[in-house]
């Protein structure tokens, strides 16, 4: 029997945490975590439905999501942290959650578990660096 071949795709992939996190934990973690929490539930998973991407991992202040159109992935993107500038309007500086994103775009190969491995971190990039909503 001839070994299952990888299954290779052209994927968007989203990229995103949250800068300055161990900084904001260490200053008042019960109240950073549950407004992740928060942020999650209200903006990042509805936004990332709305847009067609599927969260293939979450790193704890961050995650790494899959979309099969760039256009989804820069909306997405862009969406959030438009969101995420009106939130953290009137919020001193040292407080706000502010989310690093960076796009990829590339070949990669999808593992049974929905992992995926590849080399699209490094073919295109974009990033939508930290908004400061002054």
């Amino acid at each position: 029997m001839a070994p299952e071949r990888p299954r290779r795709k052209l994927v968007a992939i989203l990229a995103a945490d949250v800068v300055g996190y161990s900084r904001l934990t260490g200053a008042d973690e019960d109240r950073i975590l549950a407004r992740l929490r928060a942020l999650r539930s209200d903006l990042i998973d509805p936004t990332i439905a709305v847009h067609s991407g599927r969260v293939v991992k979450r790193t704890g202040d961050g995650a790494i999501v899959e979309f099969r159109s760039i256009v989804d992935a820069v909306n997405c993107a862009v969406e959030i942290q438009n969101a995420m500038a009106e939130r953290n309007a009137g919020v001193p500086g040292d407080r706000r959650i502010v989310f690093r994103i960076g796009i990829h775009i590339g070949d990669v190969v999808e593992e049974s578990d929905g992992d995926l491995m590849g080399d699209g971190e490094g073919t295109r990039r974009w990033d939508f660096g930290a908004v400061d909503a002054c």
